[in-house]
C-alpha cells in the first residue's frame, strides 16, 4: 500500500467502528419507539430527525470542507454528536424520554454530524490516486452499510439482555477511535485552504452551478432523489413489517443477515478495478435491487425475507460505486467539498418525503384497507399473508416495482452516458 492509502485505511477504521456505534442508537431507537407507540408514523419521525437536520445543512458543510482543514471538521462533527446521544440517555435515566425527547436528541446528533460526510468524501480525493476510486468506493460502502450489517444484529441481542442505554453508550464511546485516528492522520496532511474571499454563500451557489452546468450530473442527481424515496420507504416500514408478526431478535439478525450482501460487493468492489460500463452497472444494479425489494415484501416469511434482503442490500455498492464513480471524475477537485454538499441534499430529498409521509400513509391508509374483508384485502392478504404486516408489505412491494421501473430511465439517457465516454 503507498502513503495515501494507509491514511485512508486509518480514517475508514476510525468511520467504520463510530458507524457501528451509530446503527445501534438507530436501530435500538426505531425499536423502542415503535413498541411505545405501535405507529410506523412515529418511526418516521425519529428516522427523519435524525437525516432531514444533517441534509439541510450538507451544502454549508460541504462548503466548509473546501475552506477548513476537512480532518478537523471530521472530529468536530463526529464528536458533538454525542451531546444529542447523551440527551436521551440521561433523558431515559431521570423516566422522561419520550418520543419528543427522542426526536430533539437524534436530531441534535444529526446537526453535528453533517459536517462529517462531505469532509470525509473531499478526504478520499485528497490520499488517494484516481484509480483507487473504485476500490475506495467499496470500502466506503462498507461503512454506510455497517449500521444494516453489524448493528442490528449486536442490537438484537444486548436488548435481550440489557435494554436501549447500553446501545446509547456503546454509541456514545465508539465516536473515540475515530477522532484519535482522524487527528493521527490530520498531522500527516498539511492544510491547503482552497478559497479565501468567497463567502460561504458563494461557494454554496458555486457549488450549485457546477451541477447545473454539467447535464449528465444533474441528472443522476435528480434520479437520485427519486431513488431515494423508494429505498427511504423500505428503510422506514422494515422495522414495522418485521415487528409486526415477529420479535426485534429476529429484525436485528435479518437485516444483518440480509445486509451481508452488502459486504459480498463491497469486498468484491475492494479488489477488482472496474474501468469502464459504470452508467450499466448503476442501471442495472438499480433495476434488480427493485425486484429484490419487491420480493422482501412479498411474503411475511423469515427464510424469504432474509434472501431477498440478500440480494437487495448486495446490489447497492455496486450502483452508489457507479454513481460515485461518475460524479467524482467529472468534478473538479478544488470543488468536491461543496459539489459532494449540494449532491447529498438534492439527491436525498426523496428520503425526506418517505420518512415524512409513508408512515402516515401505511397507518391510515394501507392497514386499514388490509384489515377490511373486501375483495382487495382478501386477495393481497392471500399473497402476502394476514394482519398489520400486510400494509406494510404492500407498500414495500408497490416501491420495489418503482424502483425497477425508474432505473430504465438510467441506461438510456444520453447525457448519463457521455459523462463515462467523456473520462
Amino acid at each position: 500500500m503507498d502513503k495515501g492509502y494507509k491514511r485512508f485505511i486509518l480514517i475508514w477504521i476510525g468511520a467504520f467502528v463510530s458507524a457501528i456505534g451509530s446503527g445501534l442508537s438507530s436501530f435500538g431507537l426505531g425499536v423502542y419507539v415503535f413498541k411505545e407507540t405501535g405507529l410506523a408514523s412515529a418511526t418516521g419521525l425519529v428516522i427523519l430527525a435524525g437525516f432531514l437536520p444533517g441534509l439541510l445543512l450538507s451544502p454549508i458543510a460541504g462548503a466548509l470542507a473546501d475552506r477548513f482543514d476537512r480532518r478537523i471538521l471530521m472530529i468536530i462533527g463526529d464528536g458533538l454528536s454525542a451531546i444529542g446521544i447523551l440527551t436521551i440517555v440521561l433523558s431515559m435515566i431521570i423516566g422522561k424520554a419520550g418520543v419528543a425527547i427522542v426526536i430533539f436528541g437524534v436530531a441534535i446528533s444529526s446537526i453535528f454530524s453533517a459536517l462529517v460526510e462531505p469532509a470525509f468524501k473531499a478526504t478520499v480525493t485528497d490520499l488517494l490516486d484516481k484509480e483507487m476510486f473504485s476500490k475506495a468506493s467499496g470500502m466506503v460502502q462498507i461503512i454506510n452499510s455497517s449500521k444494516f450489517l453489524f448493528s442490528p444484529l449486536l442490537a438484537g441481542l444486548l436488548l435481550s439482555v440489557s435494554d436501549i442505554k447500553l446501545l446509547l453508550w456503546i454509541d456514545i464511546l465508539t465516536i473515540i477511535p475515530m477522532v484519535v485516528l482522524t487527528n493521527m492522520v490530520r498531522k500527516d496532511i498539511p492544510f491547503k485552504k482552497i478559497h479565501g474571499e468567497s463567502t460561504i454563500i458563494q461557494e454554496i451557489k458555486g457549488g450549485y452551478r457546477v451541477l447545473r452546468n454539467n447535464a449528465g450530473i444533474w441528472k443522476l442527481v435528480i434520479l437520485s432523489s427519486q431513488i431515494s424515496v423508494f429505498l427511504g420507504i423500505l428503510q422506514t416500514l422494515i422495522t414495522p413489517f418485521i415487528l409486526s408478526f415477529s420479535e426485534e431478535k429476529f429484525l436485528g439478525f435479518a437485516i444483518s443477515l440480509s445486509a451481508i450482501g452488502i459486504l459480498v460487493s463491497s469486498g468484491i468492489l475492494g479488489v477488482v478495478t472496474i474501468k469502464s460500463g459504470y452508467h450499466k452497472i448503476l442501471s442495472i444494479s438499480l433495476f434488480l435491487a427493485g425486484i429484490f425489494m419487491a420480493g422482501f415484501g412479498l411474503r411475511e416469511n423469515k427464510l424469504l425475507i432474509c434472501i431477498f434482503g440478500f440480494l437487495f442490500f448486495s446490489m447497492l455498492p455496486f450502483a452508489n460505486m457507479a454513481l460515485d464513480y461518475l460524479v467524482r471524475t467529472n468534478i473538479s477537485d478544488e470543488v468536491q467539498g461543496r459539489a459532494w454538499g449540494l449532491i447529498g441534499l438534492i439527491s436525498q430529498v426523496g428520503y425526506i418525503i418517505s420518512y415524512a409521509l409513508i408512515g402516515l400513509i401505511a397507518d391510515n391508509v394501507f392497514v386499514p384497507l388490509l384489515q377490511n374483508d373486501s375483495p382487495i384485502s382478501n386477495v393481497v392478504n392471500r399473497l402476502l399473508g394476514h394482519g398489520v404486516g400486510s400494509g406494510f408489505a404492500i407498500v414495500i412491494v408497490l416501491s420495489g416495482i418503482a424502483l425497477s421501473l425508474t432505473s430504465l430511465v438510467i441506461h438510456r439517457e444520453k447525457n448519463i452516458i457521455q459523462l463515462e465516454e467523456g473520462l
